[in-house]
């Protein structure tokens, strides 16, 4: 007989209700097994699912027992079958959760810290956005993400926000806004945001792109290599004629699909692209040495030199730890070569990991789950995503403690940085693509507040009349081929807006930070709610010119 484990219904139990069912479905095959042989009929398998649901089969001997063992025996094997379902069904659960499981590893929230002892705050800028993708995908079966799926960074980050172009000699212009926190009004937020210049066509330098793509058998599903190749076609179709392209596969063993090819021969690209079919292991470690190999080899001198890769994450041949991985990766950067990762699928999907090689590798990160999220990445914002006009991006605030008594910064958990590290060109920091914007949020208690603990927990607190500048701002960055940074200062006032009176930037990207508060069950959430989240995200629309903030809506609705 076969149990079959619906992928919906998977993603809804919990391990130990699915383990209760299966006790209670062992229970029901006996009896239906006795009364079929007393009938003379048997128990029809269950349809072939369809393309859209991957169903997990587990064989199972019949529980049945001879009539001449004694009782004793018959429960010790009955006992010991049960046990092998048990099992059996339990390497099923991890194997379509794989992914959430991954992403359950336990993020600690950045903590209130002390202004009057510590002012200085440091991080890496973080473009990233795939935890929003994936976010979305597993709301999508009726799944609540697992709080360390949660990166609330890459969620604010996801959408692009209205910031005016630089006009200046930096490639990117700083906005800074102050206004009252919408999930605890005694406290503040301060909303950053850098946008990078927009490039034009004609400006764009050569790229040298080698497509690293993951053919394993784990990518054999129609939302995982299918998806891939028509993604990597929409990339293609976007790019020109000083333009070339390689295509590196890996599965058991890495290959040279097609070596460096002009972007103009469309058809001979795609042909080796859909020749690609999913079958063996992963030698992941093996792909990434050969991509960037082919990479250097046909090194464009200040060209736009990138590896893409795309992949479920789930390397297990060769060199597969976290660590080996993204020292590999560290090692590779040396040569000025970026890297790009997709990710594709659910089940075997290495969300933690993904991000730990980008963020090593001078790179960004995104989750792709359907043809309208490749769309995004590789054709509306393919600039952003696939041209660095600055990298080792540092910010160091420093908070004035006559007007800031504690502050935290909300996500950002993995790209925090020592405030010694501002200053060291040898540390490594985010990259800032064409067009793109980076937005970070700090909760703030002024000054005044007489417990910090009681302001986490809602308490009623007494802010004074603030005095001075709110803080000083610092930015590092390097241009693309230089290793010596360029540091920006400025002085912010602060002046403090109404929540009412804030941008559509501020009031957006607070309604999707509260709703990552929620989403990840914080300490810090005090009167948050999904239905502020809505009201708050209504309110700041803006043009939209492409829905997705609308999209952010509606999956409000859904996790509520």
């Amino acid at each position: 007989m076969k149990i079959r484990l619906e992928k919906h219904f998977s993603y809804k139990l919990k391990q130990m209700g699915l383990m209760l069912g299966l006790c209670l479905g062992i229970y029901f095959l006996n009896s239906c097994a006795s009364s079929n042989r007393e009938s003379g009929t048997t128990t029809e398998a269950y349809e072939k699912p369809s393309d859209e649901s991957y169903a997990v089969v587990e064989d199972l001997d019949t529980l049945e027992m001879e009539p001449s063992m004694d009782m004793e025996r018959n429960a010790e094997m009955r006992q010991e079958k049960t046990q092998k379902v048990l099992d059996d069904a339990e390497k099923a659960y991890d194997s379509l959760n794989n992914e959430n499981q991954t992403a359950a590893e336990q993020i600690f929230e950045n903590p209130f810290q002390n202004a009057e002892k510590q002012n200085k705050t440091t991080f890496s800028i973080d473009v990233d956005n795939a935890s929003y993708s994936n976010i979305r995908q597993l709301l999508s079966y009726g799944q609540t993400p697992p709080p360390g799926a949660v990166r609330i960074e890459e969620m604010i980050n996801y959408f692009s926000y209205d910031y005016p172009n630089p006009s200046g000699e930096h490639p990117f212009s700083i906005n800074t806004e102050l206004a009252t926190c919408p999930w605890n009004p005694n406290h503040q937020l301060v909303h950053i945001g850098l946008q990078g210049k927009k490039l034009n066509y004609e400006e764009l330098k050569p790229s040298n792109l080698v497509f690293l793509v993951d053919a394993s058998g784990s990518m054999e599903a129609e939302n995982k290599l299918p998806l891939l190749q028509k993604s990597l076609a929409m990339l293609l179709d976007e790019l020109g004629e000083r333009d070339r392209v390689a295509i590196v596969a890996y599965a058991g063993a890495a290959g040279l699909v097609l070596p460096s090819t002009p972007a103009t021969q469309k058809n001979k690209i795609l042909q080796a692209l859909n020749s690609l079919s999913a079958g063996g292991s992963t030698a992941g470690g093996q792909g990434i040495e050969l991509a960037y190999r082919i990479a250097k080899e046909n090194l464009i001198q200040g060209g736009n030199n990138r590896v893409i890769l795309a992949t479920d994450g789930d390397f297990n041949v060769g060199v597969s730890s976290d660590d080996a991985l993204v020292a590999l990766i560290e090692e590779k950067r040396k040569n000025d070569i970026f890297l790009t990762i997709c990710g594709f699928g659910m089940g075997n999907y290495k969300d933690q990991k993904m991000e730990s090689i980008s963020n090593a590798g001078n790179g960004n990160y995104f989750y792709i789950d359907t043809p309208r999220e490749a769309k995004k990445v590789f054709v509306k914002e393919m600039r952003a995503n696939m041209f660095t006009i600055a990298k080792d991006v540092k910010i160091q605030l420093e908070f004035n403690p006559q007007r800031v008594k504690a502050y935290r910064l909300i996500g950002y958990e993995n790209r925090v940085l020592e405030n010694k590290d501002f200053d060291d060109d040898k540390k490594d920091a985010g990259e800032l693509g064409a067009g793109h914007s980076v937005t970070a949020l700090y909760e703030i208690i002024p000054a005044g507040e007489e417990n910090i603990q009681a302001s986490a927990q809602g308490g009623k607190l007494q802010p004074i009349t603030p005095a001075g500048d709110l803080m000083k701002f610092r930015l590092r960055y390097k241009p693309p081929q230089s290793e010596t940074s360029t540091l920006i200062e400025q002085v912010v006032r602060g002046e403090v807006r109404s929540l009412e009176g804030s941008s559509n930037n501020f009031r957006f990207s607070a309604a999707v930070a509260e709703f990552g508060l929620l989403l990840r069950k914080s300490r810090y959430r005090a009167s948050a709610s999904f239905q502020q989240v809505d009201q708050l995200a209504k309110s700041a629309l803006g043009k939209d010119e492409e829905g997705y903030r609308q999209e952010f809506i509606e999956l409000v609705k859904q996790a509520q």
